[in-house]
């Protein structure tokens, strides 16, 4: 009788306590909406208890938003899906003509295959093969092959102010160092110019330097620009940069994109041939390589390897080679982001969502022109953890954790959500959005999405609501 009526007690319990916590929940993030924040702010938001498989949460789920960058999370679990994390992006290095005693009489090609981390040291490696191959002059042109893409350099939607930052970088199948330049600021004498260091060094770039040294408890008012309007490579540096007690210890990084990124590839590559004695007597041009062209090398990298950079950073360049890779696979070359965005669309019908009641038009999500809602994302996230556990497992570990790296690494810190809280991030003007997972006190793991939208000045405060709500989540008991 005693064991029965236990037995009676803990099924009451188990029954009766959780809803109650379910209700203090829901009480708590209610009760954040009673902000004034949210008299003019919106804020949709899904939550989703995937252990228990229950709802926990929605508000404004259905609503429309520009996701910003929680986009990401769609072209990714998309590459997981549809490319698979061994699907290799392939920069490739091809010739025509002969090589004879040390001499190429013919032209080098390389042919892009739109890996958005191909950086200067990958191109170390091709030339180091063109050394290899016993090639010591070229008696040719260098030729760039961009055929994989279509022509359209930023995705629909971009903005033209955007232009020169590093968020909006010119698209290309033949990418390299992000499609951006680097520039090192150091002080010298006072009243003379700073000195410019451009990295990696290039004669890509027309330096045009306006800056003045300053004595050191004077602020620095340094700024680097790019002629962007003629869409022109030309680097325009303004400002003051202050001396430190020991001279020209100041030193900085600053960053822009590159206009016809393309074409600055082959510039590097020109440069590092010379540097490693190979003499290219031709000149540069963009075309595609010929079918009889005899291949020297493939250099491979999978997208296993790019996935976590891009949602940990939220690499936007990556994002949008990711949705031309998917193109290319299926539709073939030329590939194009509307096509890429049917194989996205096809996701989002395999979650038993309808893609026609929403708006993407890019990979990244830096158009304002995409709208989703909370609930699409909650069914990405769902659909990867329960349908495609190993594909879930890559996506969750490339995103952000809070309080440890990423674009979340300042975020949560000393929280229950720190090292706790795995979720991509998303921005844009007016626009704040936080989706992915965490794990709650009692062991279950939960999914959410918050897109939060039409606010004025900084997205502290946004983030500050969503970063409350990931720690009520991880209190869930």
């Amino acid at each position: 009788m005693k064991k029965l009526l236990l037995f009676l007690i803990t099924i009451f319990v188990s029954n009766i306590f959780p809803q109650n916590n379910l209700q203090y929940l829901k009480s708590r993030i209610d009760s954040i909406f009673t902000d004034q924040f949210f008299q003019s702010t919106s804020m949709g938001i899904d939550v989703y208890d995937l252990t228990a498989k229950r709802e926990l949460y929605k508000r404004n789920e259905k609503l429309l938003f520009c996701p910003a960058s929680n986009l990401k999370i769609l072209t990714t679990s998309a590459g997981l899906i549809f490319l698979g994390p061994s699907y290799d992006f392939q920069t490739s290095l091809s010739y025509t003509g002969e090589i004879i005693n040390g001499t190429l009489y013919g032209n080098l090609f390389v042919v892009g295959g739109c890996d958005p981390d191909f950086s200067t040291k990958d191109l170390d490696s091709l030339v180091s093969v063109v050394k290899s191959s016993g090639i010591h002059e070229i008696r040719g042109n260098l030729y760039g092959d961009v055929s994989m893409m279509d022509s359209l350099f930023w995705g629909n939607g971009w903005m033209w102010d955007d232009d020169p930052s590093t968020d909006a970088p010119y698209l290309t199948a033949l990418d390299i160092n992000a499609n951006s330049i680097g520039a090192i600021v150091k002080s010298t004498k006072l009243g003379q110019k700073a000195e410019i260091t451009l990295v990696p060094p290039s004669n890509f770039f027309k330096i045009e330097n306006f800056t003045l040294t300053v004595p050191a408890d004077s602020p620095n008012t340094y700024s680097l620009d790019r002629d962007w309007i003629h869409r022109k490579n030309t680097l325009i540096f303004k400002g003051n940069i202050n001396q430190k007690i020991v001279p020209d210890s100041l030193q900085d990084t600053l960053t822009v994109n590159v206009y016809n990124p393309a074409k600055y590839f082959l510039t590097l590559m020109e440069q590092h041939l010379e540097d490693r004695g190979i003499n290219v007597d031709g000149k540069i041009y963009i075309s595609k390589v010929p079918n009889f062209a005899i291949n020297l090398f493939n250099f491979k990298r999978p997208f296993g390897d790019i996935i976590t950079h891009l949602n940990k950073v939220s690499y936007n360049l990556g994002a949008e080679m990711t949705l031309y890779a998917i193109a290319a696979k299926y539709f073939g070359i030329p590939a194009t982001a509307d096509n890429g965005i049917k194989m996205v669309d096809s996701l989002i019908t395999l979650t038993g969502m309808n893609p026609s009641n929403y708006r993407i038009v890019d990979g990244s999500g830096v158009s304002h022109y995409n709208l989703i809602s909370s609930q699409l994302i909650l069914a990405i996230l769902k659909y990867m953890y329960y349908k495609k556990p190993d594909l879930f497992t890559i996506l969750y570990n490339s995103f952000p954790i809070a309080g440890v790296d990423g674009d979340l690494k300042s975020r949560m810190i000393n929280t229950p959500a720190q090292n706790n809280v795995h979720a991509k991030t998303g921005t844009l003007s007016g626009v704040c959005s936080l989706s992915g997972y965490v794990t709650a006190k009692n062991g279950h793991l939960i999914a959410f999405s918050m897109l939060v939208q039409n606010y004025v000045g900084s997205a502290r405060e946004s983030r500050d609501f969503q970063d409350r709500i990931c720690n009520i989540l991880a209190d869930y008991n």
